[in-house]
Order: C-alpha cells, then structure tokens, then sequence
C-alpha cells in the first residue's frame, strides 16, 4: 500500500510545487494515512482544503484501501 500511495503523490506534488508547497509521507496506520504539507502550504489558510478536496481524494481514488489523510 505505501508504493500505491507514494504513486499517488507524486502525481498530486507538481501541483503543490507550483504553488510554492510539498508534500511528505510521514507513515500510514491502517486506513490513515498521515502526511506533512511543506513550503508554502504549511501554514496556508487554504491548507485543510487543499488536504480533504485534493489529496485526500486523489489518494482516496488511487488507493481505495485509504479511509482517510490526516496532516501532522
């Protein structure tokens, strides 16, 4: 499952990027999979939306084993 999801971001990371963020795995626990938001998304007020509307979906539809994406 952590190949499935590093796949997953690598295709949500040019967008991030061309905004000034990132994104890191930081590890999956179960269904969870819990992530870090870098650069300029780390902190950004769009940031929670970012996480459920963007990656959380895509990661969700490219890994259906995922139940959810938490940022720490």
């Amino acid at each position: 499952m952590k190949e499935q999801v590093l796949a997953a971001i690598k295709k949500i990371r040019p967008a991030l990027m061309a905004d000034g963020g990132d994104i890191e795995l930081v590890g999956i626990e179960g269904g969870v999979v819990k992530v870090r938001l870098t650069g300029a998304c780390h902190g950004c007020p769009h940031a929670a939306i970012t996480l459920k509307e963007g990656v959380e979906r895509i990661i969700k539809s490219e890994v259906p084993e995922v139940q959810s994406v938490e940022s720490v």
